[in-house]
């Protein structure tokens, strides 16, 4: 990397070119920005004709493998799911141009950045732990962004002037994405509870009864919309968000605790991913849900589901 180049004239490269990855895409590309992306989805023609429809769309050049990616790129960031974190540092490892960052926006636990960071600073690239602090589609590239290692301060200011709302969280790894693991323990296990108690609660018909003791106990929340929400995320990115959770898991479990409520919330948001992959939700293998304004449209395919086979 050029460290005269400055940030508008940066190449970036986006490791996952799933939600996540086409927002970003998309608010670099619109500011001229050369940008290139590489996903597994992209290895199999059933996955990848939304993909590139998407990148012919937006001027985004797709590629072969990450290890391409990474040669090209002023920016390396990697979007993918949990799981993926420490393979796709390692992919990139071998071709990763010296002195350009490396910016891990995923949701995984201090071990695994420590991990991935040790691959990209050995291989001469500046390793920058990412923890993204909400959910990015109402942000967009301005979402609330925690920053985290010895290169931290120097990303923040340059990314910042690209559109990003980063600040640095600390410049010893781990600190950013246990802030973020910690909260996700709450955030995802409130997505969990919300969809069993609300499911759990119109099998009953006690649905409207509990909403409204909700309401009264929390007034500033409104539990319809914050329901709807909740039913929805977890259908579409319920897979995305169960790996998530089991490295939230595993934080905890770092810090000497069981970690009981993240396990759970694991297991359920699993649940949802699986029955949206048998096309409970619509048709199977595609993104086809209703997105209902009402919770109580899922929570009916879910109980239709788990009904014993002789009440179909």
């Amino acid at each position: 990397m050029n460290p005269l180049v400055a940030p508008a004239h940066w190449r970036v490269g986006l490791v996952g070119y799933g939600e996540v990855g086409r927002i970003l895409a998309e608010d670099l590309r619109a500011q001229g920005l050369a940008v290139s992306a590489y996903d597994l989805k992209l290895d199999h023609s059933v996955t990848a004709a939304s993909l590139q429809t998407h990148a012919v769309l937006h001027g985004v050049r797709l590629l072969a493998s990450s290890a391409d990616l990474a040669a090209g790129a002023d920016l390396i960031i990697s979007a993918v799911t949990a799981s993926q974190t420490v393979a796709v540092a390692q992919a990139c490892a071998g071709s990763v141009q010296r002195g350009s960052f490396f910016l891990d926006f995923n949701s995984a636990s201090p071990g695994a950045k420590q991990r991935a960071a040790a691959l990209i600073d050995a291989a001469g690239g500046r390793y920058v732990e990412g923890a993204v602090m909400t959910s990015i589609p109402p942000y967009r590239i301005k979402v609330p962004l925690l920053l985290g290692g010895a290169h931290a301060a120097e990303l923040s200011s340059l990314i910042n002037t690209l559109g990003f709302a980063s600040k640095v969280a600390s410049d010893t790894l781990g600190v950013a994405s246990a802030t973020k693991m910690c909260r996700s323990v709450m955030i995802k296990g409130l997505e969990a509870m919300v969809i069993e108690s609300f499911t759990a609660a119109r099998h009953y018909g006690v649905e409207d009864a509990v909403v409204a003791s909700l309401v009264e106990t929390f007034p500033g929340i409104d539990w319809e919309k914050q329901a709807a929400y909740f039913f929805q995320r977890v259908i579409e990115h319920g897979r995305r968000r169960s790996e998530e959770v089991r490295e939230v898991a595993e934080t905890v479990r770092d810090a000497g605790l069981t970690p009981w409520s993240a396990s759970g919330t694991a297991e359920r948001q699993a649940w949802v991913a699986d029955l949206a992959d048998g096309g409970v939700f619509g048709a199977k293998g595609k993104p086809e849900f209703a997105r209902s304004a009402d919770w109580r449209v899922e929570a009916d395919r879910m109980l239709a589901y788990v009904k014993p086979r002789n009440e179909r």
